[in-house]
């Protein structure tokens, strides 16, 4: 039994990793055509965040970047996966209340944002990790 739970905690880390560093690989045109890039990744974040004034758009963008980019290295390679998955999940679910404020209950719940950030707080909530570094470190 422990067998098919460490595999889903390990499914679960993996597809929580590649949403991050899918979403930031289109942003920073590594998906080629199907990127959507930077330009209109600032613009929806403005929409996003639409209660901030448009000018700190830039900076939210950055830093929410800079922030998936290493929740999504971090949860890949198996390092603090679990106050990494905690980040990850209040960083979603902060994206999923701006969404909720700015658009309507209806886009983050369509997304699936909420699935997410749960997702990431169910994965931090397990006493181990297999195949990770955090588990090749502390043999």
């Amino acid at each position: 039994m422990k067998t098919k739970q460490d595999f889903a905690v390990f499914l679960l880390r993996i597809t929580l990793a590649a949403g991050f560093l899918s979403a930031t690989a289109s942003r920073l045109n590594l998906w080629g055509t199907h990127s959507s890039g930077w330009k209109n990744f600032v613009q929806y974040t403005a929409q996003t965040n639409s209660f901030f004034p448009a000018s700190v758009a830039p900076a939210i963008a950055t830093a929410s970047t800079v922030a998936e980019i290493s929740l999504g290295l971090l949860l890949l390679v198996g390092y603090q996966v679990s106050k990494s998955a905690v980040c990850a999940a209040f960083l979603t679910l902060i994206f999923a209340i701006a969404m909720s404020i700015s658009y309507s209950l209806k886009e983050p719940l369509d997304y699936s944002v909420f699935v997410f950030s749960a997702g990431a707080f169910l994965l931090s909530t397990f006493p181990r990790y297999k195949w990770t570094l955090e588990q090749l470190l502390h043999q």
